[in-house]
This record gives C-alpha cells, structure tokens and sequence, in this order.
C-alpha cells in the first residue's frame, strides 16, 4: 500500500499584530486550510468550520509536509485543538530542513523562484486582506497555490538533493537537501 503524504499549509483570520504577537498563534485563527495527499492525489480546501476534518487528516498521514508548518502552522490549528500537533503528526517542515543546512530562515518565495522560477502569487498578509473583504476563493486559491509550490520544491529537492534559493545579496545559491522518501 503506498504512503500518504500530505503536503499541507494554510491562512488566518488575523495577523500576529490583530492578536499582541507571535506568541500568540492560537488566537489568528484559520481561514483556509488546504492540502495535497498523495494518497488520492487531490487538493481539498478546509474552511474553518471544518477544521477538525484537516486535523484529522494531517494526524492520519504517514508524514506532513510543509514550509514552516511546525512552528507557524500547527500552533494556529492548536487554538481549536487540545493536543499539540507536533507531537501527533510525523512531519518534515522544508524550512527548518533548510535552516539546517545554511544556518539561517528563509522563505518559501527565495527557494521556489530560485529553484522552481516561479514565485508565490501573494503574501500572507493579502490573504488577511482578501479574507477581510469577503473574497474567500482568492484566499483558498492562494493557499491551494502555495501547497503546490510546497509540493514542487519537496519534488525537485527529493529527486535531485538540492534546491536552490535567493540569498540576501541576490544571488542564487545552492544547498544539499535529503528528501528522499524513497529511503
């Protein structure tokens, strides 16, 4: 039986200044959460109302994976939630796998223009901003979207052990990545 891996990200209600800080996560709320199983090999969009539903799908998966889905993510699903997820669900967020290896944070947008060249469509904050303005399918779209750059450079870094990303200075640099779940 193949495994299910589930790529996952989602977007709040509210942003960390709306709730006093980033400690805080609990408090943003979700708008959207969207993922990917490779299981059935689709994209489901949970709205808040069924958060529950997108918990229990990451928790059944055999791993969850991100762009600093452990440190962001799980937290804000954790103020509907009465377990810590990251202790519930098997995960490789790509973020932190990348801060191992070049010592620093970096974004999603530097490693999929740089790897992929192709961006992200928007920030987080707009989808705040869409939300706001009732525009939920911008929001989902989104976030659906970013999954799927999530799932892309999980690929290419899988299938090639590296990815590459945008430094500070504008150059594209390299970094030895190890993805593969074929292991």
């Amino acid at each position: 039986m193949p495994k299910n891996y589930v790529y996952f990200d989602l977007e709040t209600i509210r942003s960390a200044n709306d709730v006093g800080g980033w400690n805080n996560k609990g408090n943003m709320g979700m708008s959207v959460g969207v993922t990917y199983s490779t299981k059935t090999n689709e994209y489901i969009a949970y709205p808040e109302k069924k958060v529950e539903e997108l918990i229990k799908q990451l928790a059944g998966a055999d791993l969850v994976i991100g762009f600093n889905h452990i440190n962001f993510d799980y937290p804000v699903l954790e103020g509907y939630h009465p377990f810590t997820l990251k202790d519930q669900c098997i995960s490789l967020d790509l973020m932190v796998s990348i801060e191992e290896k070049i010592g620093h944070r970096i974004k999603l947008e530097s490693v999929a223009s740089a790897t992929l060249g192709a961006g992200k469509t928007a920030q987080g904050l707009d989808a705040i901003r869409w939300w706001r303005e009732g525009k939920f399918r911008e929001v989902a779209e989104y976030c659906c979207y970013d999954v799927k750059v999530t799932k892309l450079v999980h690929e290419f870094g899988a299938k090639n052990g590296y990815i590459q990303y945008d430094d500070k200075f504008g150059n594209i640099q390299k970094a030895e990545v190890d993805w593969d779940l074929a292991q």
